[in-house]
């Protein structure tokens, strides 16, 4: 998040909130039972396959549980006598989207001092109504990178027990940064602070320390670990391009996290800061907003992963003040948002890699697919964008054999819009169908 307040309230609701696990738990889901569920077969008029840049057409998806058993022409694939067939012939049906940056317990109308009154339970009630809304938009699979009190891991392990409906989630937990920086929570006096230390933090100020809350961290179940390496944009007090932590610091945080089987993800707009984080050997750089010629060169040549949350900077200039944001925030982030864009163009053309990633939190749950628009604007094709937020991102996310592409052996992740997104991505922002695991959740057949 371009800004990160640590909202605590103590140790003990954080255990009570949380589950320790694996990495690759988070795919887990509520176990069926009683008798074998009716197979399903779905007609496509239009099928987008990712991984071959094509347009299909006329295609039957056979789907048994939660996977895809079959996909091929209609006059190839016959669906079984017993499917349940669901009819989008007049439709284009595309894996589920994934976001690799959001923050479904927080909401922008909590920015600037706004932020300091929202509890740890109010952050796990807000992110069960995100999650459905980010879900009914057509994203299936998140990474959500940034939430108090571990509220993200119990909003994760809910999803994956049937409780409540979302997208699947890797959750970070509460980011990793500095006294002071990007990560700590700068609206509060000295005499206010005192009566937080001990809460669950990321906040630490030296190699070891960074170790111990890695390993914090990992203990209370996150999937990923998400550092603050440079200012941002909407905390109070810090410059957005300044670097926060040392390298000893960067690569005490990597090294440990990968050596948990943990991937690490770097909050980065400043140029030297993002040099420093790949040095580090991190496997994504958010924002990445004042990288430079080097910069880029350096994630080309270690395969880092850009998240660039190019749409943001619309929102928070047109709405920000309202939502709470400070003035100083509203400069930074003046002085940012169409350099951000320019980078984004200047890597993409230079080869880098790069995943979809929104930020939503800064702006409202369920609007990400309005950044494809900007994404597209700013130098993509629409097919490149989709690859970005379907094969890309899941293969960032570690999960390119499960999730990310229509085919058998994955999970049956399936959305589906009236237009074709090649030629118009705007129609991904209004989902006619959305099928989470061979569950519909949205559209015909629900």
């Amino acid at each position: 998040m371009r800004r990160f307040a640590q909202m605590t309230s103590g140790t003990a609701l954080a255990l009570v909130l949380t589950t320790a696990g694996l990495p690759n738990r988070v795919l887990a889901q509520a176990a069926p039972s009683g008798p074998a569920p009716t197979p399903i077969a779905i007609h496509a008029g239009r099928l987008l396959d990712p991984v071959s840049g094509r347009m299909l057409t006329d295609q039957i998806i056979v789907i048994r549980g939660n996977r895809v058993v079959s996909v091929g022409p209609s006059a190839q694939v016959r669906p079984p006598a017993d499917a349940r067939l669901i009819d989008l012939s007049n439709d284009t049906v595309l894996p589920g989207l994934i976001d690799v940056h959001t923050h479904l317990t927080a909401n922008p109308e909590e920015s600037g001092a706004n932020a300091l009154t929202v509890s740890t339970p109010r952050e796990a009630i807000t992110g069960v109504v995100n999650a459905r809304r980010t879900l009914e938009a057509g994203f299936t699979a998140v990474r959500n990178v940034g939430a108090g009190g571990f509220t993200d891991v119990a909003l994760r392990d809910a999803i994956n027990e049937g409780q409540i409906p979302g997208p699947r989630m890797q959750a970070s937990g509460p980011p990793l940064g500095a006294t002071g920086g990007h990560a700590d929570e700068n609206l509060l006096p000295w005499e206010a602070r005192k009566a937080d230390e001990g809460g669950p933090s990321g906040i630490a100020d030296s190699p070891w320390g960074f170790r111990a809350k890695v390993r914090q961290n990992a203990k209370y179940g996150a999937d990923v670990i998400k550092f603050m390496g440079s200012g941002g944009v909407l905390s109070h007090g810090d410059s957005v391009g300044g670097q926060q932590l040392t390298q000893e610091e960067m690569d005490a945080i990597v090294s440990e996290a990968h050596m948990w089987g943990r991937k690490v993800a770097v909050h980065a707009h400043g140029t030297e800061a993002i040099k420093a984080a790949i040095r580090a050997g991190v496997d994504s750089v958010e924002h990445a907003s004042l990288i430079d010629d080097e910069g880029i060169r350096m994630a080309k040549a270690k395969g880092v992963v850009l998240d660039m949350d190019v749409y943001d900077d619309d929102y928070i200039l047109a709405e920000g003040a309202k939502n709470g944001v400070e003035e100083a925030s509203l400069a930074k982030e003046r002085s940012i948002g169409r350099l951000q864009r320019e980078n984004f163009k200047k890597a993409w053309a230079a080869g880098v890699k790069m995943a979809f990633a929104t930020d939503a939190g800064v702006y409202p749950h369920g609007w990400n697919a309005k950044q494809f628009k900007t994404m597209v604007d700013w130098g993509m094709t629409p097919m490149q964008a989709i690859q970005c937020a379907t094969t890309s991102a899941a293969e960032l996310m570690g999960w390119g054999d499960r999730i990310g592409r229509i085919a058998p052996g994955y999970y049956a992740d399936i959305v589906a819009v009236a237009g074709d997104p090649t030629q118009d991505i705007v129609t991904l922002q209004h989902m006619d169908f959305v099928m989470k695991g061979g569950e519909v959740f949205k559209g015909p057949g629900r």
